[in-house]
Protein backbone atom coordinates (compact mmCIF):
# COMPACT_ATOMS: atom_id res chain seq x y z
CA UNK A 1 0.00 0.00 0.00
CA UNK A 2 1.13 3.74 -0.77
CA UNK A 3 1.97 5.21 2.71
CA UNK A 4 0.87 9.44 3.34
CA UNK A 5 1.50 11.34 5.85
CA UNK A 6 -1.76 13.90 6.49
CA UNK A 7 -2.15 16.79 8.88
CA UNK A 8 -3.95 15.69 12.47
CA UNK A 9 -4.27 19.57 13.25
CA UNK A 10 -4.03 23.06 12.31
CA UNK A 11 -4.84 25.66 9.17
CA UNK A 12 -3.67 22.58 7.21
CA UNK A 13 -5.76 19.14 8.45
CA UNK A 14 -9.30 20.32 7.39
CA UNK A 15 -8.70 21.31 4.22
CA UNK A 16 -5.97 18.62 3.38
CA UNK A 17 -8.69 16.21 4.35
CA UNK A 18 -11.56 18.17 1.87
CA UNK A 19 -8.84 17.19 -0.99
CA UNK A 20 -8.38 13.92 -0.36
CA UNK A 21 -12.26 13.36 -0.40
CA UNK A 22 -12.53 15.34 -3.59
CA UNK A 23 -10.51 13.31 -4.78
CA UNK A 24 -12.01 9.61 -3.89
CA UNK A 25 -10.14 8.73 -0.97
CA UNK A 26 -11.43 7.39 2.87
CA UNK A 27 -10.92 9.59 5.65
CA UNK A 28 -10.79 9.52 9.31
CA UNK A 29 -14.66 9.86 11.18
CA UNK A 30 -12.79 11.20 14.17
CA UNK A 31 -10.20 13.25 15.30
CA UNK A 32 -8.63 10.46 17.85
CA UNK A 33 -7.97 8.17 14.42
CA UNK A 34 -4.14 8.34 13.68
CA UNK A 35 -4.16 5.91 11.29
CA UNK A 36 -6.62 4.50 8.68
CA UNK A 37 -6.88 2.21 5.73
CA UNK A 38 -8.52 2.58 2.23
CA UNK A 39 -8.17 -0.53 0.72
CA UNK A 40 -10.29 0.16 -2.28
CA UNK A 41 -7.43 2.75 -3.10
CA UNK A 42 -4.89 0.85 -1.48
CA UNK A 43 -3.61 3.45 0.71
CA UNK A 44 -2.75 3.91 4.38
CA UNK A 45 -2.86 7.50 5.88
CA UNK A 46 -1.05 8.38 9.10
CA UNK A 47 -2.48 11.59 10.58
CA UNK A 48 0.85 13.18 12.16
CA UNK A 49 1.57 16.59 13.57
CA UNK A 50 2.34 18.65 10.44
CA UNK A 51 5.92 19.59 11.89
CA UNK A 52 6.91 16.12 12.04
CA UNK A 53 5.58 14.95 8.49
CA UNK A 54 8.84 15.80 6.75
CA UNK A 55 11.05 14.03 9.04
CA UNK A 56 8.54 10.79 8.58
CA UNK A 57 8.71 11.09 4.59
CA UNK A 58 12.42 11.57 4.50
CA UNK A 59 13.45 8.92 6.69
CA UNK A 60 11.44 6.51 3.72
CA UNK A 61 9.29 4.83 6.05
CA UNK A 62 6.08 7.03 4.48
CA UNK A 63 6.23 7.81 0.76
CA UNK A 64 4.79 11.08 0.57
CA UNK A 65 3.32 13.83 2.66
CA UNK A 66 1.09 16.67 2.84
CA UNK A 67 2.59 19.37 4.86
CA UNK A 68 3.40 23.21 4.39
CA UNK A 69 6.20 24.51 2.41
CA UNK A 70 7.21 26.62 5.56
CA UNK A 71 7.19 23.19 7.33
CA UNK A 72 9.37 20.89 5.18
CA UNK A 73 11.77 24.02 4.55
CA UNK A 74 11.74 24.90 8.26
CA UNK A 75 13.04 21.01 9.12
CA UNK A 76 15.98 20.59 7.03
CA UNK A 77 14.47 17.33 6.07
CA UNK A 78 15.61 15.44 2.74
CA UNK A 79 12.12 15.98 1.19
CA UNK A 80 11.24 17.99 -1.39
CA UNK A 81 7.62 19.23 -3.16
CA UNK A 82 6.69 17.44 -5.78
CA UNK A 83 3.09 19.20 -5.99
CA UNK A 84 1.70 22.53 -4.47
CA UNK A 85 -1.72 22.58 -3.38
CA UNK A 86 -3.15 26.09 -3.34
CA UNK A 87 -4.50 26.30 0.06
CA UNK A 88 -2.83 27.52 3.78
CA UNK A 89 -1.05 30.52 1.91
CA UNK A 90 1.12 32.35 3.77
CA UNK A 91 3.85 34.99 3.60
CA UNK A 92 6.95 34.65 6.52
CA UNK A 93 8.07 37.79 7.18
CA UNK A 94 10.07 40.26 9.74
CA UNK A 95 8.75 42.61 12.21
CA UNK A 96 10.04 45.15 15.05
CA UNK A 97 9.04 48.25 16.65
CA UNK A 98 8.15 51.28 14.12
CA UNK A 99 11.04 53.12 13.49
CA UNK A 100 13.86 50.73 14.24
CA UNK A 101 14.50 48.49 11.66
CA UNK A 102 13.51 49.04 7.94
CA UNK A 103 15.50 46.58 5.93
CA UNK A 104 17.77 43.31 6.26
CA UNK A 105 20.96 45.05 6.97
CA UNK A 106 19.01 46.36 9.94
CA UNK A 107 19.05 43.27 11.17
CA UNK A 108 22.92 42.93 12.06
CA UNK A 109 23.94 42.23 15.71
CA UNK A 110 20.33 42.03 16.64
CA UNK A 111 18.46 39.07 18.17
CA UNK A 112 15.85 37.55 15.97
CA UNK A 113 12.52 35.48 17.57
CA UNK A 114 11.09 32.66 15.69
CA UNK A 115 9.02 29.52 15.33
CA UNK A 116 10.95 28.81 12.01
CA UNK A 117 14.82 28.86 13.11
CA UNK A 118 15.56 27.03 9.77
CA UNK A 119 13.91 29.40 7.63
CA UNK A 120 15.42 32.08 9.22
CA UNK A 121 18.87 31.04 9.76
CA UNK A 122 19.14 30.03 6.20
CA UNK A 123 17.87 33.29 5.08
CA UNK A 124 20.10 34.92 7.19
CA UNK A 125 22.83 33.43 5.82
CA UNK A 126 22.02 33.20 2.01
CA UNK A 127 21.83 37.57 2.55
CA UNK A 128 25.24 37.61 4.65
CA UNK A 129 23.40 38.78 8.16
CA UNK A 130 25.39 38.25 11.40
CA UNK A 131 22.33 37.87 13.60
CA UNK A 132 21.29 35.80 16.58
CA UNK A 133 18.30 33.53 16.36
CA UNK A 134 15.93 32.32 19.27
CA UNK A 135 13.66 29.71 18.66
CA UNK A 136 10.29 30.41 20.96
CA UNK A 137 6.82 27.82 20.94
CA UNK A 138 3.54 29.66 19.62
CA UNK A 139 3.07 33.20 19.60
CA UNK A 140 6.04 35.09 19.37
CA UNK A 141 4.59 38.29 18.94
CA UNK A 142 5.85 39.35 23.08
CA UNK A 143 9.37 38.78 22.46
CA UNK A 144 10.32 42.42 22.11
CA UNK A 145 7.64 43.70 24.80
CA UNK A 146 10.06 41.55 26.90
CA UNK A 147 13.03 41.64 26.10
CA UNK A 148 14.26 38.49 24.45
CA UNK A 149 14.13 39.68 20.95
CA UNK A 150 14.62 42.73 19.18
CA UNK A 151 12.97 41.40 15.79
CA UNK A 152 10.55 38.10 15.36
CA UNK A 153 10.33 36.64 12.20
CA UNK A 154 6.38 35.09 11.75
CA UNK A 155 3.92 34.01 8.95
CA UNK A 156 1.80 37.16 8.35
CA UNK A 157 -1.49 37.17 6.79
CA UNK A 158 -3.49 40.16 7.55
CA UNK A 159 -1.39 41.93 9.79
CA UNK A 160 -3.59 42.37 12.53
CA UNK A 161 -1.74 41.08 15.42
CA UNK A 162 1.33 42.37 14.22
CA UNK A 163 -0.06 45.53 14.82
CA UNK A 164 -1.99 44.99 17.92
CA UNK A 165 1.46 44.00 19.61
CA UNK A 166 2.40 47.44 18.53
CA UNK A 167 4.76 45.90 15.33
CA UNK A 168 5.30 46.51 11.86
CA UNK A 169 6.43 44.43 9.20
CA UNK A 170 9.77 45.97 7.35
CA UNK A 171 11.92 43.96 3.93
CA UNK A 172 10.64 41.59 1.43
CA UNK A 173 9.47 39.03 2.43
CA UNK A 174 11.57 35.96 4.00
CA UNK A 175 9.43 33.52 1.55
CA UNK A 176 5.80 32.28 0.68
CA UNK A 177 4.52 28.80 1.82
CA UNK A 178 1.31 26.75 1.07
CA UNK A 179 0.79 22.98 1.56
CA UNK A 180 2.47 20.90 -0.52
CA UNK A 181 2.20 17.69 -1.30
CA UNK A 182 6.33 16.28 -0.13
CA UNK A 183 8.27 13.19 -0.90
CA UNK A 184 11.91 11.69 -0.19
CA UNK A 185 15.05 13.27 -2.11
CA UNK A 186 15.49 10.87 -4.72
CA UNK A 187 12.57 8.58 -3.80
CA UNK A 188 11.09 8.42 -7.64
CA UNK A 189 13.84 5.54 -8.67
CA UNK A 190 11.44 3.16 -6.04
CA UNK A 191 9.71 1.70 -9.36
CA UNK A 192 7.07 -0.49 -7.13
CA UNK A 193 5.61 2.70 -5.40
CA UNK A 194 5.86 5.18 -8.72
CA UNK A 195 2.79 4.01 -10.69
CA UNK A 196 0.81 4.56 -7.03
CA UNK A 197 2.05 8.21 -6.40
CA UNK A 198 1.42 9.58 -10.11
CA UNK A 199 -1.87 8.45 -10.07
CA UNK A 200 -2.53 9.80 -6.20
CA UNK A 201 -0.52 13.24 -7.79
CA UNK A 202 -2.88 12.84 -11.49
CA UNK A 203 -5.86 12.77 -8.32
CA UNK A 204 -4.80 15.35 -6.43
CA UNK A 205 -3.89 17.90 -10.08
CA UNK A 206 -7.76 16.64 -10.97
CA UNK A 207 -9.41 18.77 -7.69
CA UNK A 208 -6.97 21.06 -8.21
CA UNK A 209 -8.43 21.79 -11.83
CA UNK A 210 -11.81 21.34 -10.86
CA UNK A 211 -12.16 23.79 -8.58
CA UNK A 212 -10.50 26.58 -10.64
CA UNK A 213 -12.85 25.59 -13.99
CA UNK A 214 -16.07 25.22 -14.58
CA UNK A 215 -17.69 24.02 -17.90
CA UNK A 216 -19.61 26.62 -19.85
CA UNK A 217 -22.67 25.72 -22.49
CA UNK A 218 -23.91 28.18 -24.72
CA UNK A 219 -25.58 28.74 -28.46
CA UNK A 220 -24.75 31.07 -30.84
CA UNK A 221 -24.96 31.85 -34.55
CA UNK A 222 -22.42 30.42 -36.83
CA UNK A 223 -20.83 33.60 -38.33
CA UNK A 224 -20.29 35.09 -34.15
CA UNK A 225 -18.75 31.34 -34.02
CA UNK A 226 -14.83 32.92 -34.10
CA UNK A 227 -15.57 35.19 -31.83
CA UNK A 228 -17.31 33.01 -29.54
CA UNK A 229 -14.06 30.39 -29.15
CA UNK A 230 -12.23 33.39 -29.01
CA UNK A 231 -14.01 34.07 -25.70
CA UNK A 232 -13.91 30.58 -24.64
CA UNK A 233 -11.09 28.76 -26.11
CA UNK A 234 -10.63 25.52 -23.24
CA UNK A 235 -8.10 23.88 -22.45
CA UNK A 236 -7.41 22.44 -26.08
CA UNK A 237 -10.63 23.45 -27.99
CA UNK A 238 -14.05 23.58 -27.32
CA UNK A 239 -16.67 21.16 -28.61
CA UNK A 240 -19.08 22.51 -31.47
CA UNK A 241 -22.29 20.79 -32.41
CA UNK A 242 -24.57 21.72 -34.96
CA UNK A 243 -27.85 22.88 -33.53
CA UNK A 244 -30.94 21.30 -35.37
CA UNK A 245 -32.30 24.96 -35.64
CA UNK A 246 -29.71 25.97 -39.10
CA UNK A 247 -27.62 28.62 -38.66
CA UNK A 248 -27.22 27.89 -34.94
CA UNK A 249 -24.34 25.80 -33.20
CA UNK A 250 -23.69 24.74 -29.14
CA UNK A 251 -20.28 25.20 -27.85
CA UNK A 252 -18.87 23.66 -24.93
CA UNK A 253 -15.62 24.70 -22.84
CA UNK A 254 -14.17 24.65 -19.45
CA UNK A 255 -13.22 28.41 -18.68
CA UNK A 256 -11.68 29.79 -15.25
CA UNK A 257 -14.31 29.94 -12.79
CA UNK A 258 -12.88 33.41 -11.59
CA UNK A 259 -13.63 34.84 -15.20
CA UNK A 260 -16.93 33.29 -15.24
CA UNK A 261 -19.52 36.03 -15.43
CA UNK A 262 -16.78 38.49 -17.38
CA UNK A 263 -16.76 35.48 -19.59
CA UNK A 264 -21.00 35.04 -20.06
CA UNK A 265 -21.46 39.22 -20.43
CA UNK A 266 -19.16 38.35 -23.24
CA UNK A 267 -20.56 35.84 -24.74
CA UNK A 268 -24.43 37.94 -24.53
CA UNK A 269 -23.06 41.10 -26.38
CA UNK A 270 -22.02 38.85 -29.60
CA UNK A 271 -25.24 37.11 -29.55
CA UNK A 272 -24.68 33.64 -27.48
CA UNK A 273 -27.93 32.33 -25.67
CA UNK A 274 -28.31 29.48 -23.23
CA UNK A 275 -25.15 30.35 -21.57
CA UNK A 276 -25.00 27.87 -18.55
CA UNK A 277 -22.01 26.91 -16.13
CA UNK A 278 -21.55 23.96 -14.16
CA UNK A 279 -19.13 22.75 -11.47
CA UNK A 280 -17.01 19.93 -11.91
CA UNK A 281 -16.48 17.44 -9.89
CA UNK A 282 -13.34 15.71 -11.04
CA UNK A 283 -10.96 15.46 -14.15
CA UNK A 284 -7.81 14.33 -15.79
CA UNK A 285 -6.23 15.95 -18.09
Amino acid sequence: MLRIAVPNKGSLSGPAADMLHEAGYQQRRESKELRIVDPVNEVEFFYLRPRDIAIYVSSGKLDIGITGRDLLIDSGANAETILPLGFARSTFRFAAKPGTATGLADLAGKTVATSYEGIVDKYLAEHGIDAAVVHLDGAVETAIELGVAEVIADVVETGTSMRNAGLEVFGDPIMKSEAVVIRRTGADTDEAAEPKVQQFLRRLQGVLVARTYVMMDYDCRVEQLEKAVALTPGLESPTVSPLHNEGWVAVRAMVPAKEAQRIMDDLYDIGARAILTTAIHACRL
